[in-house]
């Protein structure tokens, strides 16, 4: 909470009351004056205005106009009204239409008309403090959330990717302290999670195995800290290759997962393509020489109206990945999981 004193506006036509106003409560507060509503305009223009004060009987614009005015366009101010008549009606006018915080009378209490204040005061760094408070809650939060981009298309699928990633923050064990990216466990959640979503959602899944090729050269070269600085490269590299929706992490040693939901074989052979690409333009650089690796990619894809398991993908993005191996690495194999065929009509 703030330690520099509230700022207050004092409005009044009478300038003895002003003057009066501002030598008492010099102390307490910054007093601004004004004699109209006019003039309070003019200074709410130049000053933040934590606590006003206006007289209801003045020419022009009456004390409630002002203050509604005041609720309307400077909403945090606390708003409090003098008057010398207890008139029912106008302080009716006063809660509802300016929703003042007190009504004081003419002639008032100086001691209570200096407590009433400075409990105005309170309740306005109160509420500042409030707001303070949760904004850096949410910050905290949004902090533990990462990077994740909620994306709204449908509100379950905001609520599917904030709790994914607070899990992932929220549980060490599901990533890979290597990398940094989900391990094997998170990745096994992950697709698990769209697998059942997609059952709900009628949509497609592309899966897809991401292996180093001839990463046992690198090792034997550079050993185990070359090896795990190209593996911790490489998944960055992985990470900045896929799409927002999309999740990868490492499954193994060299060997990686790309979860992409809403995936069909045409989006997973332009993924695929990009995944193997990036990686073999960008070199990692280890104690001053470029090492330059390759990717084998499989991606096994299951249409909207096919059912599927997570298993039956993964085995169809290995066979695929061994394929990719097989034929010369370096290369993206995309393997669309056929439906069953159908079973022929009894004989009549």
């Amino acid at each position: 909470m703030s330690t520099s004193p509230s700022s207050l506006l004092v409005v009044d036509d009478e300038p003895y009351i002003l003057d009066t106003l501002s030598r008492i409560l010099a102390k307490d507060f910054q007093v601004f004056t004004a004699s109209s509503a006019k003039e309070a305009r003019e200074v709410f223009a130049r000053h933040p205005v934590h606590v006003i004060i206006a007289d209801q009987k003045m020419p022009g614009e009456t004390g409630v106009e002002l203050l509604e005015w005041v609720r309307q366009n400077h909403p945090k101010t606390i708003r409090l009204m003098m008057t010398g008549f207890a008139d029912f009606e106008v302080t009716v006018k006063a809660i509802n239409r300016g929703q003042i915080y007190r009504m004081i009378l003419k002639p008032w209490r100086t001691d209570e008309l200096i407590l009433i204040l400075q409990s105005a005061a309170r309740l306005y760094q109160l509420e500042r403090s409030h707001e303070q408070l949760m904004a850096d809650l949410q910050k905290l939060n949004s902090e533990l959330e990462g990077r994740v981009e909620v994306r709204t298309r449908e509100l379950e699928e905001a609520v599917r990717q904030l709790h994914q990633k607070n899990s992932m923050l929220e549980k060490l064990s599901l990533t890979d302290a290597l990398t940094g990216l989900p391990n094997r466990r998170a990745m096994d959640r992950v697709a698990e999670a769209e697998v059942r979503r997609r059952a709900r959602h009628a949509t497609p899944l592309a899966l897809g195995l991401v292996d180093v090729d001839h990463f046992k050269q690198v090792n034997s070269a550079y050993l185990l800290p070359g090896g795990d600085h190209v593996l911790t490269c490489l998944g960055q590299v992985l990470a900045s290759s896929v799409r927002m929706e999309d999740t990868v992490g490492r499954v193994g040693g060299e060997e990686f997962l790309v979860v992409a939901p809403e995936t069909n074989p045409e989006g997973a052979v332009v993924l695929g393509e990009r995944i193997r690409q990036m990686v073999e333009r960008t070199p990692v650089h280890y104690q001053d020489q470029a090492i330059r690796i390759t990717v084998s990619v499989g991606f096994g894809v299951v249409d909207a109206t096919t059912t599927a398991s997570y298993a039956q993908l993964r085995h169809i993005a290995a066979a695929a990945l061994e394929e990719a191996k097989r034929t010369g690495r370096n290369r993206c194999i995309v393997s669309p999981l056929s439906p069953p065929p159908m079973a022929e009509p009894a004989a009549m």
